[in-house]
């Protein structure tokens, strides 16, 4: 779970009325040059806006940060370090945010709570806000604390608590989550945004993709026993040996954090489940896919918008409206840009021990972030699923650079998050297009925003790691724990495969999962497939509605998220997307994002106030709703034989 910048929204306002009343009006330096005051007038509603810009730059998680959890926690090395990746927003202004069609739906939610209009009859935006609000912020105290198993109810499990096969079946967490479902809001936003954000066409697109690989794919790859998987759990992030066994990383790597290969020769080759190995394939084919969708289906559209950089062309109000501000030039966005690619370098290469990254990793990362920013955006702004480049850029320097898996790490995040920083950046600017705040002043708030949310984000990992014990440890953990990390666990196990033994022999043609390349061009030929099935039935709408990209990388988030996380917010997303929006249509455009920020502040207030006064001093309850969600056997292999520690054997 992470706070969203809706949390900020809310709690900036009365602080905000707050300060307006307080703080002096005076003016210092009146007459003069370099006049100003702390007060300039009422709280307004364009302040609010920048604020929570600003929140927004901060909020969720640094991706960098899991390079420091991954080597102090799993590697157990000492790393220190400090990384700024900033994006191309400035160059592609013109394309993202300016048009139209570029409409981001998540920003829709934070228009929604800054309009206060009156609806005729019922109740305010803001009266139903409040409800919601408190409704959120009581109700997560049972799934956050006295009631943790709401967060997978997995009855399934319960009905056959001995059969293996049924709680693979319907484990939420560990398994296919048929009959699942999560009663928790943490459970349902945590890993897509919140479903009521989402166009319905684009969950459909998700829906479609998530059935195929968990339901299709996944299940009959698992039963006929391809790439071994009854040895290994149905849906695991782990590595293994060839026996079922977790696969000791610490024994093939070297005194100089390299790899080993006679000790990697001794160990055996490392194994993945099934369905982790299907699902990198998916990455794959979303990839090509993402090019493909975007030259075919926007490729005229980015053409135009390409020539009318050098005439005038047709604006729409908002553009129009915005162009009465003067505009962040260029050269501020390349200067801010070059200089972190220099600091960059020169960290790289000054902590090259450490990072193990070369100078012309750094300039491949980022050619790699331009490039796909394009193409990322167009289906973030029109479907609010946001791709990533985490795979590719794994890829690409595992097999340039193997062996090296802090360098790994550090390529990964230099060209996955420059982009997203980007799109972030982007995002922000068309949400200040819509409430027509000053480019300028948006550009100053997001960069302060996150250099001051880089320095806490770092530095409460560092506090977390040296305070919790047995942080991220599943083994030594309570099964209840919060502290399981599983988006760190990817990442290591990423850092593993990619950078530390290398797709060469993991993907390559020294690997046992060489066939998973194919998915590549699977995903290039799936959009030209949606193209021309468009162009022979014109008339026939629906199809054009089919978006390759999001289906074939509806799972990429799968893991650390689970099928529980999936099924819920499909659901959510049905009804808020179809019934809510075809049926009560009235409702849903006075409500539908009220409630989606409502849920989301709600959840984070009772969440921090929960662990400021509970989990801070350890209090716990004991009983059986405080458990898991009762599915032990779901991460149990099938294959006769095996021996795993609290698992049957067959």
């Amino acid at each position: 779970m992470s706070i969203t910048s809706i949390s900020a929204q809310i709690a900036v306002v009365p602080l905000g009325h707050l300060m307006a009343a307080m703080i002096t009006g005076r003016v210092f330096f009146e007459g003069k040059k370099g006049e100003f005051t702390l007060n300039p007038g009422p709280f307004n509603v364009k302040e609010h806006v920048l604020i929570t810009i600003f929140a927004n730059s901060g909020a969720g998680t640094v991706y960098a940060i899991h390079i420091v959890s991954a080597v102090k926690i799993f590697y157990h090395k000492n790393l220190s370090f400090f990384v700024l990746g900033f994006g191309w927003a400035g160059v592609f202004r013109r394309y993202l945010v300016e048009p139209a069609a570029m409409w981001w739906p998540q920003n829709l939610v934070q228009v929604s709570l800054f309009r206060k209009r009156r609806p005729n009859g019922g109740l305010t935006r803001n009266q139903f806000f409040l409800i919601a609000f408190t409704c959120s912020f009581a109700y997560y105290v049972f799934p956050g604390y006295l009631f943790p198993r709401l967060t997978s109810f997995s009855w399934v499990c319960w009905i056959f608590p001995t059969s293996i096969l049924a709680h693979q079946l319907g484990s939420g967490l560990r398994g296919l989550g048929i009959g699942a479902f999560g009663f928790d809001w943490s459970t349902i936003s945590a890993y897509l945004d919140s479903p009521l954000a989402s166009p319905w066409f684009a969950t459909a697109n998700v829906a479609v993709g998530f059935a195929l690989v968990l339901y299709a794919i996944n299940p009959v790859a698992y039963w006929l026993n391809i790439y071994k998987a009854k040895t290994f759990p149905i849906f695991s992030d782990g590595l293994f040996t060839s026996t079922g066994q977790s696969y000791n990383v610490s024994t093939i790597i070297d005194s100089q954090f390299h790899f080993d290969l006679e000790a990697y020769e001794r160990e055996g080759p490392l194994y993945l489940s099934t369905m982790f190995a299907i699902n990198y394939g998916f990455n794959f084919a979303c990839l090509t896919a993402t090019i493909m969708h975007v030259l075919l289906f926007n490729g005229r559209q980015i053409w135009e918008l390409s020539k009318s950089a050098f005439q005038e062309k047709k604006m729409d109000v908002h553009t129009r409206l915005m162009r009465r501000y003067k505009q962040v030039p260029e050269w501020w966005f390349m200067c801010l840009l070059l200089a972190n690619i220099a600091a960059t370098m020169f960290a790289c290469q000054y902590y090259n021990d450490q990072l193990q990254l070369k100078w012309w990793g750094v300039l491949l990362a980022c050619a790699l972030a331009i490039f796909f920013t394009l193409p990322v955006g167009v289906i973030k702004a029109t479907t609010n699923q946001m791709l990533g480049l985490n795979v590719i850029t794994e890829y690409i320097i595992g097999y340039l650079y193997p062996g090296y898996p802090v360098a790994n790490m550090c390529f990964k995040v230099y060209g996955y998050i420059s982009m997203k920083q980007g799109i972030t950046f982007l995002e922000d600017f068309k949400l200040g297009h819509y409430m027509k705040i000053p480019p300028r002043a948006m550009f100053l708030a997001q960069v302060v925003g996150t250099v001051i949310s880089a320095l806490v984000h770092l530095g409460t990992a560092w506090w977390l790691m040296d305070t919790i014990p047995q942080i991220c440890d599943r083994a030594l953990l309570p099964a209840d724990s919060p502290w399981t990390c599983p988006g760190d666990h990817v990442f290591y196990d990423a850092s593993v495969i990619w950078g530390l033994i290398g797709p060469r022999r993991i993907f390559g043609n020294l690997g046992y999962y060489s066939a998973i390349n194919w998915f590549f061009l699977a995903g290039a030929i799936a959009p030209v497939l949606v193209w021309l099935a468009q162009k022979a039935f014109p008339d026939k709408h629906w199809i054009g509605l089919i978006n390759m990209p999001v289906i074939l990388g509806a799972t990429n988030n799968l893991p650390p998220a689970t099928a529980v996380n999936y099924i819920s917010w499909i659901v959510i997303g049905f009804a808020s997307g179809f019934i809510a929006y075809r049926y009560y249509r009235g409702w849903w455009s006075r409500h539908n994002y009220v409630l989606s920020g409502a849920l989301d502040a709600g959840l984070a207030f009772m969440a921090v106030l929960l662990y400021l006064c509970l989990g801070m001093e350890h209090v716990s309850l004991n009983w059986w709703g405080n458990g898991s969600e009762g599915c032990p056997l779901a991460s149990c292999p099938t294959d006769h034989g095996v021996v795993v520690n609290g698992c049957p054997v067959l």
